[in-house]
């Protein structure tokens, strides 16, 4: 048995002080969590906090080799032209090495999951041969903004996740924002059958929310520059998150991603729908991308609101670590207990994903990983190391 103990010890919901110790089998199962004076003399002391491993619930994993490409500040419409026409590198093998890199950086930093988005199936590779550090779940993209074409779009994301489900890594089919999505194609995602839970990109910019209020903004020029019909999208004359949210009416999971410009009543909006949702956030690239940050007091005080934490990317964060960015949230946001913020990187994000029953809590029969937090670094403990 691993018996480890620390300056405080936080199970995924509450901090339990320095007096208690972790009790894990030596695969790192957990057994207990109990006083530190019933486990004896031999046990391991850590500096610092022992927290479940993290779980990120929005990444591009793909998009690793465009770090530093996009400049910062550039507003959404014109970061995503930058991403459509800078996505594909030099060579296969540099996207590859930039994968495998960004994978193992997340791992170091105690991310134990991911909820990871996929347009190509070019992260196959590194989900299966990490299957046993990193548990994967994929949302594969499907979008198209033409009616016209949504059968046609639908196919081909299809074809995308079925490589990833032939090779054992689940998945399921998502749209990718409520501006490149068309209406056919909401209807055609929701239909879907055996599914999973539905990621999307939620009020990112306020661009996105003038385009449907009255179809104006700077993604009418995002559509001219790309020679894209999207005159079926916008013009609702409310919000986005209002105008779209009824497309899910199966009663599906939503994780609703980066809610940068999401009001009060966007939030009704959502909550009045059946099905569970929860609000992912991603600070450091809202900072990069708009300069702004959601409006987090309001969420984290609204009943039936539940947080998770994501990285988003390399082309729009500086690193993929859940602790920054717990970290920028605290600069901003000090009332907000550093305990409900951890909530938001374990338990709640295992919970949005599905994988609760293994991940996010140190409860007896889960094996969620052990995060050790000193000051301004995190890192993944090695049990087996700490034990020989």
């Amino acid at each position: 048995m691993i018996k480890i103990t620390a300056d405080d010890i936080f199970d995924g919901r509450k901090f339990h002080g320095p007096d208690r110790a972790l009790v894990l089998d030596d695969e790192g199962v957990v057994s207990a969590l109990v006083p530190l004076s019933w486990v004896g003399e031999d046990y391991i002391k850590v500096e610092g906090v022992l927290s479940p491993g993290f779980v990120n619930t929005h990444c591009h994993l793909e998009l690793s080799h465009m770090k530093g490409v996009i400049p910062e500040g550039t507003g959404l419409p014109a970061f995503l032209t930058a991403v459509m026409e800078n996505r594909q590198p030099p060579a296969a093998e540099v996207l590859s090495s930039a994968i495998d890199n960004a994978a193992e950086a997340m791992r170091q930093s105690g991310i134990v999951a991911v909820g990871d988005i996929a347009n190509t199936a070019a992260t196959t590779s590194v989900k299966h041969r990490t299957a046993r550090q990193m548990e994967w779940r994929t949302f594969v993209e499907c979008m198209g903004v033409a009616d016209a074409f949504a059968p046609h779009r639908l196919e081909h994301s299809l074809s995308v996740m079925a490589q990833f489900r032939q090779a054992g890594i689940p998945a399921s089919l998502v749209p990718h924002a409520p501006y490149s999505v068309s209406p056919t194609l909401f209807r055609l995602i929701n239909g879907l059958k055996s599914n999973g839970t539905i990621s999307i990109h939620n009020q990112e910019s306020q661009a996105e929310n003038e385009l449907f209020r009255d179809k104006s903004g700077p993604f009418l020029g995002f559509y001219k520059h790309f020679n894209m019909d999207a005159s079926g999208i916008g013009g609702s004359g409310t919000n986005s998150l209002p105008s779209y949210i009824g497309h899910f009416d199966q009663g599906q999971t939503l994780i609703l991603v980066h809610n940068t410009f999401t009001s009060r009543s966007d939030v009704e909006a959502a909550l009045a729908r059946n099905g569970e949702t929860f609000w992912c956030l991603c600070p450091n690239a809202n900072i990069y991308i708009e300069g702004m940050l959601p409006d987090v007091p309001m969420l984290s005080s609204t009943p039936g609101v539940t947080i998770t934490l994501g990285t988003d990317s390399l082309a729009s964060n500086h690193q993929l670590s859940v602790w920054s960015e717990i970290e920028t949230l605290r600069n901003k946001f000090p009332q907000i207990p550093l305990e409900q913020m951890l909530q938001w990187a374990t338990l709640n994000g295992a919970q949005a994903l599905g994988i609760s029953d293994k991940f996010g809590s140190f409860e007896k029969g889960k094996s969620p990983g052990v995060v050790q937090i000193l000051h301004n670094t995190t890192k993944l403990l090695d049990l087996k190391a700490l034990i020989m």
